[in-house]
């Protein structure tokens, strides 16, 4: 009984910022509803309304992560919801120690699981930097059309042109799609891509989720 109430607190740092508490909080709500013995604190970087969608947004956005993470207060692990990663390895210097992890590292590791050819579905013309370093030959990258930051997720059309777009990486051979923004998760499209292709779909928030999940477990 004690292992099950052992307490266990991720810091979840969002890079879009938004207003909105239902948008800021979906991760949150995820990530609870799939391993409820996490404590889970969110909070989202300033002045970021688009989130990173170009690498000199993600530059921008690096001192904001690392200054956000160092704001929380007794975490146990900090997760940086984001497919690329920002920020990640500057809180691995700055908080020695602290487990930090992001969407991107734990898609792509999920994703190994199921194929050699790698689908990656994110909403830039790039992949994100761990999906080059740990697939680099393995990658079939797909981005939708009229799809250029996470807002345009939220859309009718943008959702409409992310499954198009991952039926036509199954065509071109992809094994396993590796969602490669986490906004793809806040609109839980996941289940759709896989009803729509019948190949598996790697949900990075759900990725990053089971990550913290395996830290809980072994502290």
């Amino acid at each position: 009984m004690a292992f099950l109430e052992k307490k266990f607190k991720i810091g979840l740092i969002r890079v879009l910022t938004t207003e909105n508490e239902d948008v800021l909080l979906a991760h949150e709500r995820q990530l609870k509803s799939y391993f409820p013995q996490l404590q889970i604190e969110t909070k989202c970087i300033p002045d970021q309304y688009e989130g990173i969608h170009t690498p000199e947004l993600g530059e921008i956005a690096v001192p904001k992560i690392v200054a956000t993470a160092k704001s929380f207060k007794d975490a146990d692990m900090i997760i940086v919801s984001c497919a690329d990663d920002p920020g990640v390895e500057e809180i691995r210097e700055a908080l020695p120690g602290i487990p930090v992890t992001g969407g991107g590292e734990t898609t792509v590791a999920l994703a190994l699981k199921y194929g050699e050819k790698i689908g990656v579905l994110g909403i830039t013309d790039y992949a994100p930097k761990a999906y080059v370093r740990m697939i680099p030959d393995q990658m079939i990258l797909g981005k939708p059309d009229g799809v250029d930051s996470t807002l345009d997720l939220m859309t009718p059309e943008g959702r409409k042109s992310a499954v198009e777009m991952a039926c036509k990486l199954k065509e071109q051979g992809a094994q396993v799609l590796a969602l490669a923004c986490t906004g793809m998760a806040t609109i839980g499209i996941a289940k759709e891509l896989e009803e729509a292709t019948g190949l598996p779909v790697i949900d990075p928030v759900m990725a990053e989720g089971l990550f913290a999940y395996f830290e809980y477990l072994k502290k």
